[in-house]
C-alpha cells in the first residue's frame, strides 16, 4: 500500500474533461489565449465523429451558434 495517485490538471483541462466526462458532444468557441487550449482539446476530442465543433470570430460568434 502506498500513497494515491494524484493527478494534476490546469483549469482549461478540468474543463474539457468535465465536460466530456458529462456527454458533452457540440462545442463553439474561439482561439484566445488562455483558453486557446479548451478548443483544439475539443477538435481533437469531438471532431469529425464524435460531436460538433466551430470555431468562430469572437464571444458573440460562439453565443450565437
Amino acid at each position: 500500500r502506498g500513497h494515491p495517485v494524484r493527478e494534476f490538471l490546469s483549469g482549461n483541462q478540468a474543463v474539457v474533461r468535465g465536460a466530456l466526462q458529462a456527454g458533452c458532444n457540440y462545442f463553439a468557441g474561439y482561439p484566445i489565449t488562455p483558453a486557446s487550449y479548451i478548443l483544439t482539446k475539443f477538435v481533437r476530442c469531438l471532431q469529425p465523429e464524435r460531436g460538433t465543433v466551430i470555431q468562430t470570430e469572437d464571444e458573440i460568434g460562439a453565443i450565437g451558434q
